[in-house]
């Protein structure tokens, strides 16, 4: 894949790149539709067990585009949200990492609260600055306060400032923050311990877990025990169980 974003995959880690270097890697229909694609590409490509997300140039992204006229996504939200975006609900269960490189504005530090893991450059900046434009944001507002708490979040989405990678990794943002350098080999380092785990145990788990979040406890245990027969009747649950008493490193299949 080519264009406003880029999508390459070396073993089972697939990296996905927004490339609008010259914008600010800022956000228009075009770089909307490519990144889509990539995420759907990720979800359904069976040898992509973890995906990291970066971006090219000085900033991971600035956000949306203002000089860009970007139409809807499907339905209108009024009537039915949009599912075709990671940040407005896309089910992809394969761990995700961001690896924040600069500045992570607006929609796309939307995008790191979707992800399972953010690493981030010691120059990275985040914030929502739609309240300084005159406008509310939508689905930073619905994941923050679960993923900062609610002071936390408050800051970012009332307050429309920037924080720097440090306030950040205070705030619960960003697992940790890396010289600038660093970055890409810490967050491939983080997909290959992730890579070292059954791939479809990881995607059971993940997806009870955030399914788990919105159900009754019963409901999410009994749930979670379908999942787990689900899973266990597989190729690898067999081979990780041959592995422990075999006394050997599992292989793997994603079957």
């Amino acid at each position: 894949m080519a264009g406003t974003v880029l999508y390459e995959r070396e073993g089972h880690i697939a990296t996905i790149t927004y490339n609008r270097p010259e914008a600010l890697n800022a956000i228009n229909q075009e770089l909307r539709e490519d990144l889509n694609a990539a995420w759907v590409r990720f979800r359904d490509d069976d040898e992509a067990w973890v995906a990291i997300v970066t971006g090219t140039g000085r900033a991971f992204s600035a956000g949306a585009d203002l000089r860009d006229n970007a139409r809807p996504q499907g339905a209108t939200h009024w009537e039915t949200p949009s599912m075709t975006s990671l940040e407005s609900g896309l089910e992809v269960w394969k761990p995700t990492i961001a690896a924040v490189n600069g500045y992570c504005l607006g929609f796309a530090l939307t995008l790191v609260a979707a992800c399972d893991f953010a690493v981030a450059s010691e120059r990275a900046q985040f914030g929502f600055p739609e309240v300084r434009l005159g406008v509310p944001t939508i689905q930073g507002a619905v994941r923050m306060p679960k993923m900062v708490g609610w002071q936390n979040a408050m800051e970012l989405l009332l307050i429309g400032e920037r924080v720097d990678a440090q306030r950040a990794k205070e705030m619960g943002l960003v697992r940790e923050v890396v010289a600038h350098d660093e970055l890409m080999p810490t967050a491939r380092q983080l997909a290959e311990r992730l890579c070292l785990s059954a791939p479809l145990a990881v995607r059971a788990t993940k997806e009870v877990a955030a399914r788990g979040q919105e159900l009754p406890f019963v409901d999410a245990i009994r749930f979670g025990e379908t999942m787990r027969r689900v899973a266990g009747a597989t190729e690898d649950a067999r081979e990780g169980m041959a592995a422990a008493r075999e006394k050997r490193e599992p292989e793997w299949k994603g079957r």
